[in-house]
């Protein structure tokens, strides 16, 4: 099955989706769409740092996207300039730095389309192990950060009055997206990675009961979204970066009608019929 180019796209789309869910609804639950946004853009700094350095390209981004987050840390404990001055200034600079080194090694013919809008189809073995192996590392640091990084996402306050140390959790928050950005930039590229994280956490929010079954229903919106979009790729041939995200974007609209109410109804209906 590895050895077809769409079951290893599917495989690994899918492997991205299970991850991206739960860490997107913290994304949406801590307003941090920007924040993703910005380690999006690092991802070129660190792919033309990978090509410079000859070292593997999702490493290079995880290195970069974490390094970048490290530094937004430091930058908003001096308090000089808010959030989201800090935000745009880092994201449009690592975007920038990232455009001027590509230009400058001109020995490196970069695909610039599939680092910006992905390339899913070429992934290879490696990079599906990678996916898992960064995936699995993702879902159990979330795991274990859940309850503070929760806590303090309703209340800062009140988690550091209960010990949950909120400040740590949203470290670990950090860098697990970092990793994440990493790991989806073959997916879906730089400029739509958010929307993997972002979309189906907000497609689900209006259909769960509680955090977690939000958690998951999003992995699910994203796997169904993931599948949809490449198939659409293949029988309309478009890109298959932007495909998911277009079908990530019709699940999202398909949530705002009154889903939930009509299936209480139907259900209601069929046990009065019983």
């Amino acid at each position: 099955m590895l050895d077809d180019f769409f079951s290893r796209a599917l495989i690994a789309g899918i492997g991205v989706a299970l991850v991206a869910g739960p860490l997107g609804c913290f994304v949406v639950w801590r307003r941090m769409a920007y924040f993703g946004d910005t380690l999006a853009h690092a991802a070129l700094l660190g792919v033309a740092l990978a090509f410079l350095l000859d070292v593997n390209t999702t490493l290079a981004v995880a290195a970069a996207s974490v390094v970048l987050s490290m530094l937004l840390l430091a930058l908003r404990q001096k308090g000089n300039l808010p959030s989201d001055a800090l935000l745009g200034l880092l994201s449009h600079s690592a975007l920038a730095i990232g455009l001027v080194c590509m230009a400058f090694m001109t020995w490196v013919n970069f695909d610039l389309q599939g680092i910006l809008f992905g390339d899913i189809l070429s992934v290879t073995r490696l990079d599906i192990a990678i996916i898992y192996g960064g995936g699995a590392i993702v879902l159990a640091g979330l795991i274990w950060i859940w309850r503070s990084l929760f806590a303090a996402t309703v209340s800062s306050d009140l988690a550091g009055a209960e010990g949950l140390r909120p400040d740590f959790a949203e470290l670990v928050f950090m860098l697990l997206t970092a990793i994440v950005i990493a790991i989806a930039l073959k997916v879906v590229g730089a400029l739509l990675i958010t929307a993997l994280l972002i979309i189906p956490a907000a497609a689900v929010r209006r259909l769960s009961a509680s955090p977690e079954q939000m958690a998951v229903f999003a992995s699910l919106a994203g796997i169904i979204a993931v599948v949809a979009g490449l198939y659409s790729s293949l029988y309309y041939d478009t890109p298959s970066g932007p495909s998911i995200v277009v079908a990530a974007m019709l699940l999202f609209v398909l949530s705002l009608f009154p889903v939930r109410r009509l299936i209480k109804k139907l259900t209601a209906e069929n046990r009065g019929g019983i």
